[in-house]
Protein backbone atom coordinates (compact mmCIF):
# COMPACT_ATOMS: atom_id res chain seq x y z
CA UNK A 1 0.00 0.00 0.00
CA UNK A 2 1.39 3.04 -0.80
CA UNK A 3 1.84 5.93 1.83
CA UNK A 4 1.40 9.50 0.64
CA UNK A 5 0.90 10.88 4.06
CA UNK A 6 3.91 9.12 5.61
CA UNK A 7 5.90 11.44 8.00
CA UNK A 8 2.48 13.79 8.21
CA UNK A 9 0.56 14.62 11.19
CA UNK A 10 -3.45 15.66 11.27
CA UNK A 11 -5.63 16.69 13.52
CA UNK A 12 -9.63 15.83 12.84
CA UNK A 13 -12.19 16.94 14.73
CA UNK A 14 -15.38 14.91 16.06
CA UNK A 15 -13.61 12.07 15.03
CA UNK A 16 -14.96 10.04 17.73
CA UNK A 17 -17.97 8.42 15.20
CA UNK A 18 -19.28 8.59 11.73
CA UNK A 19 -17.33 11.12 9.34
CA UNK A 20 -15.15 12.29 11.48
CA UNK A 21 -13.97 8.73 12.87
CA UNK A 22 -14.33 7.57 8.89
CA UNK A 23 -11.87 10.09 8.09
CA UNK A 24 -9.32 9.63 11.41
CA UNK A 25 -9.21 6.17 9.92
CA UNK A 26 -8.28 6.49 6.27
CA UNK A 27 -5.53 9.35 7.20
CA UNK A 28 -3.68 6.60 9.21
CA UNK A 29 -4.44 3.88 6.99
CA UNK A 30 -2.06 6.22 3.91
CA UNK A 31 0.10 7.09 6.70
CA UNK A 32 -0.31 9.82 8.36
CA UNK A 33 0.00 10.45 12.69
CA UNK A 34 -3.47 11.51 13.53
CA UNK A 35 -4.57 13.64 16.49
CA UNK A 36 -8.32 11.85 17.23
CA UNK A 37 -10.23 14.96 18.55
CA UNK A 38 -13.53 14.75 20.07
CA UNK A 39 -15.35 16.76 22.63
CA UNK A 40 -16.03 15.24 26.25
CA UNK A 41 -14.68 12.88 28.99
CA UNK A 42 -14.16 9.24 29.36
CA UNK A 43 -16.68 7.79 31.82
CA UNK A 44 -18.62 4.87 31.92
CA UNK A 45 -20.45 2.65 29.63
CA UNK A 46 -24.13 1.39 29.86
CA UNK A 47 -23.01 -1.46 32.04
CA UNK A 48 -21.12 0.50 34.39
CA UNK A 49 -17.51 -0.55 32.77
CA UNK A 50 -15.24 2.42 32.50
CA UNK A 51 -15.63 3.63 29.19
CA UNK A 52 -12.40 5.64 27.41
CA UNK A 53 -14.69 7.81 25.79
CA UNK A 54 -14.68 7.72 21.51
CA UNK A 55 -11.57 9.79 20.78
CA UNK A 56 -9.49 7.33 22.70
CA UNK A 57 -11.68 4.47 20.86
CA UNK A 58 -11.05 5.62 17.74
CA UNK A 59 -7.33 6.52 18.48
CA UNK A 60 -6.65 2.99 19.82
CA UNK A 61 -8.62 1.41 16.80
CA UNK A 62 -5.60 3.40 14.70
CA UNK A 63 -3.07 2.31 16.69
CA UNK A 64 -3.88 -1.45 16.77
CA UNK A 65 -3.73 -1.38 12.90
CA UNK A 66 -0.47 -0.28 12.89
CA UNK A 67 -0.79 3.72 12.67
CA UNK A 68 0.40 6.57 15.45
CA UNK A 69 -2.83 8.29 17.11
CA UNK A 70 -3.13 10.21 19.95
CA UNK A 71 -6.49 11.14 21.83
CA UNK A 72 -7.87 14.71 21.91
CA UNK A 73 -11.26 15.61 24.08
CA UNK A 74 -11.50 19.06 24.09
CA UNK A 75 -14.15 21.82 23.20
CA UNK A 76 -12.83 23.46 19.28
CA UNK A 77 -15.42 25.64 20.25
CA UNK A 78 -13.40 27.18 22.78
CA UNK A 79 -10.50 29.78 21.45
CA UNK A 80 -7.48 28.35 24.23
CA UNK A 81 -8.85 24.55 24.00
CA UNK A 82 -8.56 24.76 20.09
CA UNK A 83 -5.22 26.14 20.39
CA UNK A 84 -4.27 23.00 23.06
CA UNK A 85 -5.49 21.22 20.41
CA UNK A 86 -3.00 22.35 17.93
CA UNK A 87 -0.55 22.44 20.36
CA UNK A 88 -0.98 18.62 21.29
CA UNK A 89 -0.08 18.00 17.76
CA UNK A 90 3.17 19.87 17.75
CA UNK A 91 3.78 18.78 21.38
CA UNK A 92 3.31 14.94 20.48
CA UNK A 93 4.58 14.92 17.34
CA UNK A 94 7.26 17.89 16.02
CA UNK A 95 4.42 19.81 13.56
CA UNK A 96 1.19 19.85 12.09
CA UNK A 97 0.58 19.19 8.68
CA UNK A 98 -3.07 18.59 8.04
CA UNK A 99 -6.40 20.03 9.75
CA UNK A 100 -9.52 18.40 9.03
CA UNK A 101 -12.51 20.45 10.80
CA UNK A 102 -15.77 18.12 11.31
CA UNK A 103 -17.17 19.03 15.01
CA UNK A 104 -20.49 19.57 14.47
CA UNK A 105 -24.29 19.63 16.39
CA UNK A 106 -27.50 19.75 14.74
CA UNK A 107 -30.57 21.78 16.70
CA UNK A 108 -33.09 21.82 13.85
CA UNK A 109 -36.25 24.01 13.65
CA UNK A 110 -37.98 26.42 11.47
CA UNK A 111 -36.78 29.78 11.69
CA UNK A 112 -39.61 31.29 13.09
CA UNK A 113 -39.69 28.55 16.01
CA UNK A 114 -35.51 28.81 16.81
CA UNK A 115 -34.61 29.88 20.14
CA UNK A 116 -31.70 32.45 20.77
CA UNK A 117 -29.69 29.23 21.97
CA UNK A 118 -30.54 26.79 19.38
CA UNK A 119 -29.03 29.37 16.66
CA UNK A 120 -26.19 30.08 18.82
CA UNK A 121 -25.12 27.01 20.07
CA UNK A 122 -24.87 25.88 16.44
CA UNK A 123 -23.15 28.59 14.84
CA UNK A 124 -20.55 28.40 17.84
CA UNK A 125 -19.88 24.33 17.09
CA UNK A 126 -19.58 25.03 13.29
CA UNK A 127 -18.15 28.10 12.54
CA UNK A 128 -16.26 29.49 15.45
CA UNK A 129 -15.17 25.53 16.07
CA UNK A 130 -13.58 25.48 12.27
CA UNK A 131 -12.27 29.65 12.96
CA UNK A 132 -10.81 28.53 16.03
CA UNK A 133 -8.61 25.69 14.73
CA UNK A 134 -8.23 27.19 11.72
CA UNK A 135 -6.20 30.53 13.63
CA UNK A 136 -4.06 27.89 15.31
CA UNK A 137 -2.73 26.35 12.67
CA UNK A 138 -2.45 28.79 10.36
CA UNK A 139 0.13 30.64 12.74
CA UNK A 140 1.81 27.57 12.95
CA UNK A 141 1.77 26.97 9.09
CA UNK A 142 3.11 31.08 8.66
CA UNK A 143 5.49 30.35 11.23
CA UNK A 144 6.96 28.06 10.06
CA UNK A 145 7.24 28.87 6.60
CA UNK A 146 9.24 31.99 7.73
CA UNK A 147 11.47 29.71 9.66
CA UNK A 148 12.28 27.71 6.87
CA UNK A 149 12.27 30.38 4.22
CA UNK A 150 10.09 28.03 2.16
CA UNK A 151 6.32 26.96 1.64
CA UNK A 152 5.34 23.98 3.94
CA UNK A 153 2.86 21.30 3.36
CA UNK A 154 -0.43 22.35 5.10
CA UNK A 155 -3.60 21.07 4.34
CA UNK A 156 -6.99 22.36 5.89
CA UNK A 157 -10.46 20.21 4.70
CA UNK A 158 -13.40 22.10 6.23
CA UNK A 159 -16.71 20.54 6.52
CA UNK A 160 -20.03 22.86 4.79
CA UNK A 161 -22.95 21.02 3.87
CA UNK A 162 -25.75 20.59 1.35
CA UNK A 163 -28.22 22.32 3.45
CA UNK A 164 -26.04 25.79 2.63
CA UNK A 165 -26.34 25.12 -0.90
CA UNK A 166 -29.72 23.90 -1.30
CA UNK A 167 -31.30 25.56 1.53
CA UNK A 168 -32.98 23.38 4.31
CA UNK A 169 -35.61 25.35 5.60
CA UNK A 170 -35.57 23.66 8.11
CA UNK A 171 -32.14 24.73 9.23
CA UNK A 172 -31.60 28.13 9.01
CA UNK A 173 -29.08 27.91 12.32
CA UNK A 174 -27.17 24.88 10.29
CA UNK A 175 -27.53 25.92 7.01
CA UNK A 176 -25.95 29.70 7.45
CA UNK A 177 -23.13 28.21 9.90
CA UNK A 178 -22.24 26.02 7.23
CA UNK A 179 -22.21 28.88 4.48
CA UNK A 180 -19.91 30.80 6.61
CA UNK A 181 -17.86 28.20 6.62
CA UNK A 182 -17.33 28.26 2.65
CA UNK A 183 -16.69 32.13 3.51
CA UNK A 184 -13.93 31.13 5.69
CA UNK A 185 -12.66 28.69 3.31
CA UNK A 186 -11.80 31.05 0.23
CA UNK A 187 -10.58 33.29 2.42
CA UNK A 188 -8.33 31.54 4.33
CA UNK A 189 -7.03 30.16 0.82
CA UNK A 190 -6.02 33.16 -0.49
CA UNK A 191 -4.61 34.28 2.52
CA UNK A 192 -2.34 31.04 2.91
CA UNK A 193 -1.51 29.67 -0.36
CA UNK A 194 1.86 31.59 -0.18
CA UNK A 195 2.53 29.79 2.89
CA UNK A 196 2.23 26.27 0.53
CA UNK A 197 -1.29 26.05 2.27
CA UNK A 198 -4.32 24.74 0.82
CA UNK A 199 -8.01 24.82 2.38
CA UNK A 200 -10.85 23.30 0.65
CA UNK A 201 -14.27 22.67 1.50
CA UNK A 202 -16.48 19.66 0.90
CA UNK A 203 -19.92 18.55 1.30
CA UNK A 204 -20.99 15.59 2.44
CA UNK A 205 -24.15 13.16 2.58
CA UNK A 206 -23.15 10.20 5.06
CA UNK A 207 -25.37 7.75 7.47
CA UNK A 208 -24.04 9.19 10.99
CA UNK A 209 -25.59 9.60 14.46
CA UNK A 210 -26.15 13.12 13.33
CA UNK A 211 -27.65 12.69 10.33
CA UNK A 212 -29.97 9.66 11.78
CA UNK A 213 -33.10 11.81 11.18
CA UNK A 214 -32.72 13.21 8.21
CA UNK A 215 -32.00 9.50 6.69
CA UNK A 216 -34.72 8.13 8.87
CA UNK A 217 -36.30 6.77 5.87
CA UNK A 218 -33.63 5.32 3.86
CA UNK A 219 -32.56 2.49 5.10
CA UNK A 220 -29.57 0.93 4.52
CA UNK A 221 -29.82 -1.96 2.10
CA UNK A 222 -29.52 -5.44 3.41
CA UNK A 223 -26.70 -6.37 0.63
CA UNK A 224 -24.24 -4.62 -0.59
CA UNK A 225 -22.32 -0.66 0.35
CA UNK A 226 -24.41 1.55 2.10
CA UNK A 227 -24.59 4.61 -0.84
CA UNK A 228 -24.72 7.06 2.61
CA UNK A 229 -21.61 4.92 4.32
CA UNK A 230 -19.09 7.60 5.83
CA UNK A 231 -16.66 5.40 3.89
CA UNK A 232 -17.42 7.40 0.62
CA UNK A 233 -16.36 10.66 2.05
CA UNK A 234 -13.33 9.47 3.89
CA UNK A 235 -11.05 8.83 0.46
CA UNK A 236 -11.48 12.48 -0.54
CA UNK A 237 -10.49 14.07 2.49
CA UNK A 238 -7.59 11.50 2.08
CA UNK A 239 -6.65 12.86 -1.44
CA UNK A 240 -6.95 16.65 -0.28
CA UNK A 241 -4.70 16.37 2.38
CA UNK A 242 -1.85 14.73 0.31
CA UNK A 243 0.82 16.29 -1.08
CA UNK A 244 -1.31 15.35 -4.86
CA UNK A 245 -3.84 17.90 -4.17
CA UNK A 246 -0.98 20.89 -4.06
CA UNK A 247 -3.04 22.58 -6.76
CA UNK A 248 -6.58 22.15 -5.63
CA UNK A 249 -6.89 25.24 -3.26
CA UNK A 250 -10.28 27.49 -2.35
CA UNK A 251 -12.45 24.80 -3.89
CA UNK A 252 -16.20 23.41 -2.84
CA UNK A 253 -17.06 19.45 -3.50
CA UNK A 254 -19.92 17.24 -3.30
CA UNK A 255 -19.25 14.21 -2.17
CA UNK A 256 -21.47 10.80 -1.26
CA UNK A 257 -22.07 7.61 -2.48
CA UNK A 258 -19.11 7.06 -5.01
CA UNK A 259 -19.69 10.33 -6.30
CA UNK A 260 -17.16 13.78 -6.04
CA UNK A 261 -19.02 16.86 -8.04
CA UNK A 262 -16.64 19.88 -7.88
CA UNK A 263 -19.18 23.15 -7.51
CA UNK A 264 -19.15 25.84 -9.63
CA UNK A 265 -18.66 29.27 -7.97
CA UNK A 266 -21.58 31.69 -7.74
CA UNK A 267 -21.33 33.87 -11.88
CA UNK A 268 -23.11 37.09 -12.22
CA UNK A 269 -26.28 36.19 -13.99
CA UNK A 270 -27.53 39.84 -15.04
CA UNK A 271 -26.59 43.43 -14.75
CA UNK A 272 -28.77 46.44 -14.81
CA UNK A 273 -27.33 49.86 -15.32
CA UNK A 274 -29.14 52.58 -14.36
CA UNK A 275 -29.52 55.52 -16.92
CA UNK A 276 -29.13 58.73 -14.56
CA UNK A 277 -26.51 58.88 -11.43
CA UNK A 278 -28.65 57.15 -8.92
CA UNK A 279 -31.17 54.44 -9.20
CA UNK A 280 -35.04 55.57 -8.61
CA UNK A 281 -37.79 53.41 -7.16
CA UNK A 282 -39.63 53.28 -10.96
CA UNK A 283 -36.64 52.79 -12.67
CA UNK A 284 -36.36 49.26 -10.61
CA UNK A 285 -39.74 48.60 -11.38
CA UNK A 286 -39.25 49.15 -15.29
CA UNK A 287 -36.05 46.79 -15.07
CA UNK A 288 -36.40 43.99 -12.41
CA UNK A 289 -40.13 43.27 -12.36
CA UNK A 290 -40.13 42.26 -15.76
CA UNK A 291 -37.43 40.68 -15.40
CA UNK A 292 -37.97 38.12 -12.42
CA UNK A 293 -42.15 37.96 -14.13
CA UNK A 294 -39.75 35.84 -16.50
CA UNK A 295 -38.28 33.90 -14.01
CA UNK A 296 -39.38 30.94 -11.98
CA UNK A 297 -40.57 32.04 -9.05
CA UNK A 298 -38.65 28.70 -7.35
CA UNK A 299 -35.51 29.60 -9.70
CA UNK A 300 -33.45 31.57 -6.25
CA UNK A 301 -29.79 31.41 -5.50
CA UNK A 302 -30.41 28.06 -3.98
CA UNK A 303 -28.90 25.16 -5.82
CA UNK A 304 -31.58 22.40 -4.85
CA UNK A 305 -30.26 20.56 -8.19
CA UNK A 306 -27.01 19.39 -6.14
CA UNK A 307 -29.90 16.99 -3.66
CA UNK A 308 -30.23 15.26 -7.11
CA UNK A 309 -26.62 14.00 -7.54
CA UNK A 310 -26.11 10.55 -7.74
CA UNK A 311 -23.26 8.25 -9.36
CA UNK A 312 -23.62 8.21 -12.90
Amino acid sequence: MTAPLAGLTAIVTGAGRGLGRAEALELARLGAAVVVNDYGQPGRDGTGEADAGPAERVAAEIRAAGGTALAHTGDVADFEQAGALVGSAVEEFGGLDILVNNAGILRDRMVFSMTEEEWDTVVRVHLKGHFNTTRFAAAHWRERARERGAPVHGRIVNTSSEAFLAGSAGQPNYAAAKGGIVGLTTSTALALAKYGVTANAICPRARTRMTEDVFAGLAAPEEGTDPLAPGHVAPLVGYLASPAAARLNGQLFVVHGGMVAVVERPRVQAQFDSGQDVFTYDELDALLTPYYARRPPEETFAATEVLRLKRG
